[in-house]
Formats: structure tokens, sequence, C-alpha cells
């Protein structure tokens, strides 16, 4: 089981806990919601708990819940500036379907 990061990907989660001053690394996870049932949470993790998987990638740690894992599978995190506009972007394999307004998806 993996989740990996670009290299643009760590170097903004990088200078984001080196701005905080605090934390372990990211952490991934996906909740209920929206048109197509499921949307991705990311967060800053403060510490491992006994239910994480911690993967680490480019100098990155990556902690996600046990439970999410399925979801998550695979999944590559991106950061990725279009025009003005700049953002985490997942690639997840796993994915069958997004909402148009590609705020949510299927697995």
């Amino acid at each position: 089981m993996s989740i990996s990061l670009t290299e643009a990907a760590a170097n903004q989660v990088t200078s984001h806990l080196e701005k905080r001053g605090h934390g372990i690394g990211l952490r991934l996870g996906v909740k209920r919601t929206g048109c197509s049932g499921w949307a991705y949470v990311i967060d800053y993790a403060d510490e491992q708990n006994p239910d994480d998987v911690v993967f680490e990638d480019q100098g990155v740690k990556v902690v996600v819940k046990r439970e999410h894992l399925d979801f998550l599978e695979g999944t590559q995190l991106d950061y990725v500036r279009e025009g003005i506009n700049e953002a985490f972007k997942f690639r997840n394999p796993n994915v069958r379907d997004e909402c148009g307004c590609g705020e949510s998806f299927t697995v």
C-alpha cells in the first residue's frame, strides 16, 4: 500500500510545516459528502494514532487512518498552479466517477 507525493506537493507541505513550526507531516482522509459520496480531507498531522498508517515520500510523512486506506490506496498528491489558482490535486486510481463540481467522488 502506498500514497505518494510529487516534488511540488512535498515542497508545499514542507514549507507550510516550517512556517507552522510544528507537526509531523500531512494527514489525508475521506469523508461522506457531496453528490458523489466522498470528499478528500487534508490537514496537518500533529501526532500518529494507533489506528494510523504512515507513509513517507520525498521526506514528508503522510498519515492516514487505516479505515481510509481502501479509498486512498495508490493515490498521488500533487500541487498545481493554474493561472492565479493553486491547490493540491489528488490523482486517485480508485475513483470511478466525480461530480461535476469536482468536490466529491465515487469509489
